[in-house]
């Protein structure tokens, strides 16, 4: 009886916008009652998150002209994108699982067919590797460039390959799985290749200095274009435009913490693994210890553990400034 006498009430509210005040006023009042009535009694009710969605969306109206005070950059950051970000941990375990899937494949292939690596990396690639693994010098290659023009250019190759992976989801999430793939492969026949040599530990401690930030970015701007995607496929009581508009905007903001993290994976690749390299040639005495290459992985691994999954769960719990609403 609740949900049939206002339903159509809710529906009009959420697909008819106003722009009177007073009308929207009223409107919010109204929401903020059935959304405390529903909360007492059906408290884990679709209707009562539907019900608090729609409160939230005007409340946000109210205030998206509001003059922002000199810490909503600080707000942005320790707030908003946690709590963002906490709506698509489903989606995000859902990326995780697909992508360490297409890297097992790129693995099992290896193992199966020797030419199955030079498919996926190339034979130059593949032979130049050969030649410095006999050199003694197994990882030259990131050494082969001025540091910093490999700076600049990592951090955006990686950046527009992120960006393949958000607008992938645009054809409904095709594109971000088939560059899920591609990486995903690479990564699978590129680890193998120096497990298989003997050098699986090494590579880990030199690689994954700056692989740990790239390739978990690279899952989450791969997760942004699955928001899209399901924006577009799902959109659930929201018209299919507004879905699709809600989901780009979440999307792009979840893009916005990539760019320092390629920035500083890249900073890792040009000058931390360059010197990580050094560790590991016979020929080299200015490597850096391996404790430091560990401890920079360990970093890396934890605080996108932390701010991308346990941040955003223990935010989600607590009131913030500006928090009337739970998104």
């Amino acid at each position: 009886m609740f949900i049939k006498k206002n339903v159509n009430k809710w529906n009009s509210y959420q697909h008819h916008k106003t722009n009177d005040p007073d009308e929207t006023a009223e409107r919010f009042i109204t929401l903020v009652d059935d959304l405390s009535y529903a909360k007492t009694f059906y408290p884990k009710s679709k209707v009562t998150r539907w019900i608090n969605g729609i409160a939230a969306g005007i409340y946000q109206n109210i205030y998206q002209n509001k003059k922002e005070k000199y810490n909503r950059i600080f707000t942005f950051w320790k707030y908003e994108l946690p709590i963002l970000f906490k709506k698509y941990h489903y989606i995000l375990l859902f990326t995780f699982l697909v992508f360490l899937l297409f890297v097992l494949v790129g693995v099992f292939g290896s193992i199966k067919d020797e030419t199955f690596i030079r498919g996926v990396l190339g034979d130059n690639y593949v032979n130049m590797t050969d030649e410095n693994i006999a050199k003694g010098d197994p990882f030259g290659v990131y050494k082969s460039e001025n540091p910093f023009t490999m700076f600049v250019y990592i951090a955006m190759n990686n950046s527009f390959v992120a960006l393949l992976m958000v607008i992938g989801g645009l054809v409904a999430g095709v594109g971000t799985l088939f560059v899920m793939w591609q990486n995903g492969l690479m990564l699978g026949c590129f680890q193998y290749m120096f497990f298989s040599k003997g050098l699986g530990i090494k590579s880990v401690m030199v690689i994954w200095v700056h692989g740990t930030l790239e390739i978990l970015a690279f899952v989450i701007a791969s997760t942004a274009g699955f928001i899209i995607a399901r924006g577009i496929l799902f959109p659930g009581t929201y018209s299919r435009l507004i879905s699709f508009k809600t989901a780009i905007k979440d999307a792009f903001k979840i893009m916005i913490i990539l760019v320092p993290v390629f920035i500083i994976a890249a900073f890792f690749e040009s000058y931390i693994t360059h010197l990580m390299s050094n560790t590991y040639d016979k020929e080299s005495n200015a490597g850096l210890p391996v404790w430091v290459s560990a401890a920079i992985l360990l970093l890396s691994l934890s605080f996108i553990i932390w701010y991308f999954i346990i941040y955003p769960i223990r935010v989600n719990k607590k009131n913030y400034p500006g928090k009337k609403i739970v998104l």
